[in-house]
């Protein structure tokens, strides 16, 4: 979803020849409808679409589809991409950018696992609990007081990696380099705004947690605080 034609087509191009299937919409209200339409597993993003911006695309969007969504910005402002990341994006890029960097974010996000690829692919792996807290990564969802919690890939990604190993204390960097590869060169507070939106979502505070602790000077752990 690209407003400038020669970048979107170069874009394009490079995901077709990667052996990805595209779609390329001008249009904020009518991505919205493709989406809806297509379900597809990713969206790239540009934040200045006409008609709907990119953030109120991304926010429609996450009202019914969990596909990854990297967003495209021309502004390096860091308000700019907390505010993206805070509306449901996964990962962000910012102009001007590397075609094959783009295509090399799709390619690791699209490298996670998820159910839809069929039951007889996927390893079934027990449930983690966290008191209230149930975390599947089979069926990759989350459970809080047996009431399913709606979480994007990325923030689920986040708390599959952190209940894997609940005794472990993660850097931001760590995170990055197991959730988006460790190629990843964008600023490392996006893990920050990630975590924070899990801990909206599941009810956690992070001066008293019961889920997500934060390690100071660190990162974070599974688990309630000292």
């Amino acid at each position: 979803m690209e407003d400038e034609p020669i970048l979107a087509g170069t874009v394009r191009n490079y995901l077709d020849r990667s052996g990805f299937e595209t779609r390329w919409e001008v249009d904020g209200l009518q991505a919205v409808e493709s989406v809806r339409e297509w379900a597809p597993d990713l969206i790239v993003l540009d934040l200045g679409l006409p008609s709907l911006d990119g953030m109120e695309v991304c926010r429609r969007v996450r009202t019914f589809s969990d596909c990854y969504i990297v967003m495209l910005t021309a502004r390096a402002d860091e308000l700019d991409t907390l505010v993206g990341l805070s509306v449901g994006a996964d990962d962000y890029i910012t102009k001007p950018f590397s075609t094959r960097e783009l295509v090399a974010r799709v390619q690791a996000r699209l490298r996670r696992p998820r159910l839809e690829e069929g039951p007889d692919r996927v390893v079934e792996t027990p449930n983690r609990v966290f008191g209230t807290l149930v975390v599947d990564p089979t069926a990759r969802q989350v459970v809080l007081e047996g009431t399913p919690v709606v979480v994007t890939p990325t923030e689920f990604d986040v708390l599959d990696v952190l209940s894997a190993q609940p005794r472990v204390a993660f850097s931001r960097r760590q995170l990055i380099d197991a959730i988006w590869g460790p190629h990843w060169g964008g600023d490392e507070h996006m893990v920050d705004v990630h975590i924070a939106n899990l801990r909206r979502k599941l009810g956690d505070s992070p001066t008293n947690p019961r889920f997500i602790a934060t390690v100071r000077g660190h990162g974070y752990r599974m688990g309630a605080g000292q």
